[in-house]
């Protein structure tokens, strides 16, 4: 198995304003994106990749004389992996509202020439299934032969199902859910919440005060980190063993090595991320209910993907996207006669194994993307 080398990502504009679902308009915008592998002649081997909340459209390989630049799905994509570059062009797209090049909330408002902020308009998973849509018409692609993604990014590869039925053939959904449970929505809202209550925040205008909400950030993402962890990962990782020594015996100072560890990733994540983009995904992930639309019945949604063949992959340990969740998903395809693999993977990590080396669920994934005509 080898990389796909150094990558170079690329940008699209668009000049047609994309409406959102929310009836607000987003106008002209610019897409990040980057391409591994070979488009075929027939132009029926393209795979979009979707990326879940704190990643982007560098999915795979590495940057010119940048050190740990690997893709975030590097261990998955390139030549003689389960993406196969050799077999499939596979394509890595920042959404709108991100904060990794796409258009989103750093960038200036035209209608007042300053940082949009907080004023950039909310966007959904549909939303953003819809500019993945136009960057592929850019493309020249009229279809996928599969979506893949993870988390979040799994939810817009079931939204790629529903929304343009006709323009993917194969839909890999790992790790992901048909909505949020109330227990998500809750753990997405104290992280809003110590984010927009952060002195520094300003009402979401902080760019133009020269500050950073780092604070809320910090807190934000030590909140999502241990929802990504499984109880059995920390604690067999760090257990409860202790910083120094001895107990300090104070409520301030860092006393656990679990302590030190999500201060470590919240310090790493703030000087990083966006915190309008965070508030604005998380809202996202809120919003995702595809069954809404159908009187709550998740099988009359799925309707729509009649015709496509799905891979469904959960993790016993994952408590924020159960594999009940993706069972609810597994059930609603077999109600409409769909094609589906599930494959239920016995792993440690909790949410996090859909990232990780597990050779049992690269096997999967593998087998999967070997019985696709391309």
């Amino acid at each position: 198995m080898g990389t796909v080398g150094q990558v170079t990502p690329q940008e699209m504009h668009f000049s047609e304003p994309l409406p959102l679902k929310s009836g607000a308009v987003l106008p002209a915008y610019r897409l990040m994106y980057e391409t591994y592998g070979t488009l075929n002649a027939q132009r029926s081997n393209a795979v979009l990749v979707c990326h879940a909340l704190n990643a982007s459209h560098h999915v795979a390989g590495t940057y010119a004389g940048q050190e740990r630049s690997e893709g975030w799905w590097d261990n998955l994509v390139g030549p003689g992996k389960p993406l196969d570059t050799e077999r499939f062009f596979v394509i890595g797209v920042n959404n709108p509202g991100s904060c990794f090049g796409s258009t989103g909330p750093v960038d200036a408002n035209p209608a007042t020439g300053r940082a949009w902020g907080a004023d950039f308009p909310v966007v959904t998973v549909e939303d953003w299934v819809d500019a993945q849509a136009r960057l592929l018409d850019a493309l020249g692609i009229p279809q996928l032969a599969a979506v893949i993604g993870g988390s979040l990014g799994g939810m817009q590869a079931l939204s790629w199902t529903l929304r343009h039925p006709q323009r993917v053939r194969h839909c890999a959904a790992i790790a992901t859910a048909p909505s949020l449970s109330a227990q998500n929505i809750a753990f997405n809202e104290v992280a809003r919440r110590a984010i927009v209550t952060d002195p520094d925040f300003h009402g979401g205008h902080f760019y133009a005060h020269g500050v950073v909400p780092r604070r809320g950030l910090r807190v934000a993402r030590m909140i999502g980190h241990i929802t990504y962890l499984s109880d059995d990962a920390m604690e067999q990782k760090f257990g409860r063993e202790l910083r120094a020594a001895e107990f300090g015996y104070s409520t301030q100072d860092i006393e656990f090595q679990i302590e030190s560890y999500l201060r470590h990733q919240g310090d790493k994540f703030s000087a990083y991320f966006d915190a309008n983009t965070y508030l604005l995904i998380t809202r996202a992930l809120d919003y995702f209910e595809p069954a809404r639309e159908h009187g709550g019945d998740l099988a009359r949604a799925f309707a729509a993907a009649r015709g496509r063949n799905f891979l469904v992959v959960s993790f016993t340990t994952d408590w924020r996207f159960s594999p009940a969740r993706s069972r609810e998903i597994v059930k609603a395809l077999v109600d409409n006669r769909i094609s589906v693999s599930y494959a239920e993977i016995a792993a440690p990590h909790g949410h996090d194994a859909f990232l990780l080396d597990d050779d049992r669920y690269h096997r999967v994934v593998r087998a999967w993307f070997d019985r696709i005509e391309t």
